[in-house]
């Protein structure tokens, strides 16, 4: 599936050179007892918004079948916004070169 252009689950890092990227990426996952899911469960098919420092849309991907998703960003303080049925996070990161930033979020 692909929307807006993005590819579930973000582009691969193959051939990526991490020394000169801020990379953000991470995988979202259904918690709780109560919702019928166990958890862990990966939530595919829902959407991460990237919002830069002053809180402006920058970028959109849905997670792949696995509930993963990566962005491509730049130096500064991002705000990484989880949409799911019946959920929404928001987590605020600060990407370095050389090593992705890696969440987890559970909905």
């Amino acid at each position: 599936m692909r929307t807006c252009g993005a590819t579930p689950g973000g582009p691969s890092l193959d051939g990526v050179d991490l020394k000169t990227q801020y990379v953000i990426q991470g995988a979202v996952l259904r918690a709780g007892v109560e919702d019928g899911v166990p958890n862990g469960a990966p939530v595919g098919n829902a959407y991460v918004r990237l919002l830069d420092s002053s809180g402006e849309f920058t970028a959109e991907v849905p997670t792949n079948d696995e509930g993963q998703f990566r962005f491509f960003a730049g130096p500064g303080q991002w705000t990484v916004v989880v949409l799911a049925h019946g959920a929404r996070e928001e987590i605020m990161v600060s990407p370095q070169t050389g090593t992705p930033v890696d969440l987890v979020v559970q909905i």
